[in-house]
C-alpha cells in the first residue's frame, strides 16, 4: 500500500503518460462522454448551444461558408459543429477517435439529410488526398497533446490545407494557467459513476509545472476488479509560444481572437483562438 500511495502522488514528468484512448474506447466511460457532449447546461465536454451557434454563425461570416466549401472538423465528437455546417451547405469531413460519439453523429447526419463524411480513427493518424478550405480544431483540443503530437497535427493540417485555407483552433491562455491551483482529495465514488458503473475509491491528484507551463489532472481510481489511471494533461499558451509553434511547422497566424465565436483578442481571456494558413 505505502509503494502504491508513492506512486500515486509522485509527481509525473510533464505528458509522460497517454491515456486519452481510455476515455474514447472504454465502453462504459464513452457513455458518460458522450452523455457530457450534449448536455446543454455544462461546458465540461462540450460548449452550450448558444456559444456553439454564435461560433458557427462567425465561422460562416468570417470565411463565407457556404455550398462548396471543403472543411474538415478534427475532434468532431457527436457532431455538433459538424451537422450546423453541413446545414450551410459546406462539404464536412468529421474525424473522432469515439466510436460511439460518431455513432451519434452519422444517426443524426441521417436524420438531418446530411452527407457528413464521418472517419473514425485518431486524428494523429488521418491521412486522405482530400485538401480542405477550412480546417477545425475546436474547444482546446490542441492543450491535451504533447509538444511532439502538437508538431505532428500540425504537419497534418499544412498537408491536408487547400491553397489559400484556413485553420481556425482555440487554447488555453496563460490566464487559465495562473487560476489552477495543486491539489490532491480522495473519496468513494466521486464523480458518482462516471468513471465506472462499479463502486471505486479514487484520488485526484493536480500538479501544475510552472516552467512547461502545463496542469496535469490524474485521476487513480480503484475497483473490486480493476485498477486504472487517467491523466488530463493541458498545455497553456500565450502570443509567442502558439506563435512559434506555428512558424515550426510552416504555418503563419494571421488573425487573434478570444475565443472560436470571433470576439476580439483580450490578454484577460481564458481563452485564445487564432486563424492561420500555410506561411
Amino acid at each position: 500500500m505505502y509503494e502504491q500511495l508513492i506512486h500515486i502522488n509522485e509527481r509525473p514528468l510533464p505528458f509522460s503518460v497517454y491515456t486519452a484512448d481510455t476515455l474514447w474506447t472504454d465502453p462504459h466511460i464513452a457513455r458518460q462522454m458522450l452523455k457530457a457532449h450534449l448536455n446543454p447546461d455544462t461546458d465540461s465536454a462540450s460548449r452550450r448551444p448558444a456559444f456553439i451557434e454564435a461560433s458557427v454563425n462567425w465561422l460562416q461570416s468570417r470565411f463565407n461558408i457556404g455550398p462548396g466549401t471543403r472543411l474538415a472538423d478534427f475532434g468532431c465528437g457527436p457532431g455538433l459543429y459538424s451537422t450546423r455546417l453541413a446545414q450551410l451547405g459546406a462539404q464536412v469531413t468529421g474525424i473522432d477517435f469515439s466510436e460511439n460519439s460518431l455513432r451519434y453523429a452519422k444517426e443524426t447526419a441521417v436524420s438531418h439529410h446530411l452527407a457528413i463524411d464521418y472517419i473514425h480513427t485518431n486524428y494523429l493518424n488521418y491521412q486522405s488526398e482530400k485538401r480542405f478550405d477550412l480546417i477545425l480544431l475546436i474547444y482546446c483540443d490542441f492543450c491535451a497533446l504533447s509538444p511532439v503530437q502538437r508538431q505532428q497535427l500540425l504537419g497534418i493540417f499544412r498537408n491536408h490545407l487547400a491553397d489559400g485555407g484556413a485553420i481556425v483552433l482555440d487554447v488555453h491562455s496563460l490566464v487559465d494557467f495562473a487560476r489552477f491551483e495543486e491539489g490532491v482529495s480522495y473519496g468513494r465514488n466521486q464523480y458518482g459513476n462516471f468513471w465506472t458503473d462499479e463502486d471505486y475509491f479514487s484520488f485526484i491528484n493536480q500538479f501544475k509545472y510552472e516552467t512547461e507551463r502545463v496542469t496535469l489532472d490524474k485521476y487513480t481510481l480503484f475497483t473490486a476488479t480493476r485498477t486504472f489511471e487517467i491523466y488530463n494533461w493541458l498545455q497553456h499558451f500565450d502570443q509567442a509560444s502558439l506563435t512559434a509553434e506555428f512558424a515550426a511547422s510552416g504555418l503563419a497566424i494571421t488573425d487573434w481572437y478570444a475565443n472560436v465565436a470571433g470576439e476580439p483578442f483580450d490578454p484577460q481571456s481564458p481563452t485564445i483562438a487564432v486563424v492561420a494558413t500555410k506561411s
